[in-house]
């Protein structure tokens, strides 16, 4: 974990924070495995309420690192820094790869997950929000499930993690388009559970309420809560795998990159 995340806990709230503002907290390979250990990490701690997800700096997470992008256009994935998480990545006991893991293991943590979201929450970033269970974010904060953008499916348990929360038509809306959105878009539609000036700030004050409750009760509310979600999900992540595997690398996936770094339109080559 390093210091890419870092874990302060106190009086039964764990504030977790990704640490790479200069980044905007964007994702690579050693990013993405940062999040998951600090959320195994929690897994198991007794003592721990509530959890509140932020990032530093000016964004909650921005998505892929750009240098992940240019690995993938170029069809060259040279090192876990810099690449796609991929199906190799799955560990033993686990449903899901390393990118997925890193939006479900909120959903695994067995306490609630206040995500406190500011400034971009894009593609993956998008997606591990969506893994808290709560939501609070600035009206300003730019969301996306920018995937189709860049010629790809979202791949880290978002098809999983938006049911439910919005309609089926617009669920496909925001994949499809890959549109951004904003902060009070994303409350009316269902994104986002609670608008905030001061997001975490007020995730904060949402976990002291928290933890007012018997931990008992609130842990067994999640486990409950969960159980739908958890029938079919093992099934859906390998079908994201499969999906993904399939296009990433291919010539309308790495022209998707190649048009917007060039900035010029896409050429694509029709469906297989």
């Amino acid at each position: 974990m390093g210091n890419r995340v870092t874990i302060n806990i106190s009086d039964g709230i764990a504030d977790v924070r990704f640490n790479r503002a200069e980044k905007r907290n964007a994702l690579d390979g050693e990013q993405f495995g940062a999040i998951v250990e600090a959320g195994e990490s929690l897994k198991t701690n007794k003592k721990i309420r509530v959890v509140v997800l932020s990032g530093e700096g000016a964004s909650f997470c921005a998505g892929l690192d750009l240098s992940s992008m240019g690995a993938m256009a170029s069809g060259e994935q040279s090192s876990s820094q810099d690449r796609q998480p991929q199906a190799s990545d799955m560990q033993e006991g686990r449903i899901t790869h390393l990118g997925q893991q890193a939006a479900w293991v909120w959903q695994e943590v067995p306490v609630p997950v206040i995500a406190a979201v500011h400034g971009h929450a894009l593609g993956a970033g998008c997606q591990i929000a969506l893994g808290a269970d709560i939501r609070i974010a600035h009206p300003d904060t730019k969301f996306s499930v920018r995937e189709t953008y860049w010629g790809l499916v979202p791949d880290c348990a978002g098809t999983v993690l938006l049911q439910g929360l919005v309609r089926a038509d617009v669920m496909k809306d925001i994949v499809f388009t890959a549109r951004i959105f904003d902060g009070r878009e994303a409350h009316e539609i269902g994104v986002v559970t609670r608008l905030s000036q001061t997001p975490r700030e007020d995730a904060f004050a949402y976990a002291t309420e928290i933890c007012q409750r018997s931990p008992d009760a609130v842990r067994g509310a999640k486990e409950l809560l969960n159980r739908m979600t958890l029938e079919y999900a093992a099934a859906q992540f390998a079908a994201e795998r499969h999906i993904i595997g399939g296009i990433i690398g291919g010539h309308n996936q790495r022209e998707a990159v190649m048009s917007d770094f060039e900035k010029r339109p896409p050429s694509y080559s029709d469906a297989k």
